[in-house]
């Protein structure tokens, strides 16, 4: 199956949420996986707690990235 998404941030919850609700303002919605979860339910144990990954349609890159470059320049500020 071909995919139209493609992922532009892994990181925490917290800043996933953030970053999620950005992108909803400028009417993007997201999807969100979240490894953890989904390997939790399979019986894996996960090497990293809480990561997230954030998908975003191909045709949303343009005015997505902005958002996750803003974000993460508030994090390291």
């Amino acid at each position: 199956m071909e995919s139209h998404y493609t992922k532009i941030y892994t990181g925490s919850f917290i800043i996933v949420q953030l970053i999620t609700t950005k992108l909803k303002d400028i009417g993007i919605e997201p999807i969100i996986k979240d490894e953890s979860e989904s390997g939790r339910l399979a019986g894996f144990g996960a090497s990293i707690q809480g990561q997230q990954e954030v998908y975003v349609h191909e045709n949303e890159l343009d005015k997505a990235i902005p958002i996750i470059e803003s974000v993460k320049a508030e994090m390291e500020a």
